[in-house]
């Protein structure tokens, strides 16, 4: 379980492909105080670490992480929002984020506003996920409020700080980002349509 609130951005030393998986070595402040077999979420997907040495860890993403999320277009160099896990009875500063990425979006417009800035995100209406207007959304890990929200498309307004501190730095139109909706909102939208 995790908060949304991303600690830190690392970076992609080397992503290895071996047979179906992906092999991802990272970069971080936090690589000592990590141990294998530590779940820690990279831009909102929960992965095992494997692997640790010389201030680099390794986690390992199989097919379907790839293909359900923007981890198999990682390349050296590029920033990952690293979030560890919640530790029971931390504060919880986001909002409840499981590390499982629903689906992928697109990001269809940047606009700056007198030092902040309003990113779009396009998504596939088809996968029966919704977002609501002032409802929480998790964008590559970070846990954001909609703003705008339509069938197959929303808004988040992105402050100074989110914006130097994780990976939106990087985002330009036409990035692919890992979206995992509100988990309240999808129990209730599963309810509705057992009724």
């Amino acid at each position: 379980m995790f908060t949304g609130i991303i600690e830190e951005v690392g970076e992609v030393i080397e992503s290895i492909r071996e047979n179906g998986n992906l092999h991802i070595k990272i970069a971080a402040k936090m690589v000592p105080e990590l141990k294998v077999d530590q779940s820690v979420a990279h831009n909102g997907v929960c992965l095992t670490v494997v692997d640790l040495k010389d201030g680099i860890y390794t986690v390992t993403a199989i097919k379907e992480t790839q293909d359900k999320s923007n981890l198999g277009n990682l390349k050296q160099g590029d920033w990952v929002n690293l979030e560890r896990a919640m530790i029971l009875g931390d504060r919880l500063d986001g909002h409840i984020v499981q590390g499982h990425v629903d689906q992928t979006g697109i990001c269809n417009k940047i606009i700056e506003e007198e030092g902040s800035w309003v990113f779009t995100f396009e998504y596939d209406p088809g996968m029966q996920n919704i977002t609501i207007e002032k409802g929480s959304i998790t964008i590559d890990g970070i846990s954001l409020t909609v703003v705008n929200s339509k069938l197959n498309e929303f808004s988040v307004a992105i402050i100074p700080y989110t914006y130097n501190n994780t990976n939106f730095k990087q985002l330009k139109k036409g990035g692919k980002v890992n979206l995992e909706f509100d988990m309240i909102g999808k129990y209730v939208k599963r309810l509705s349509q057992l009724s």
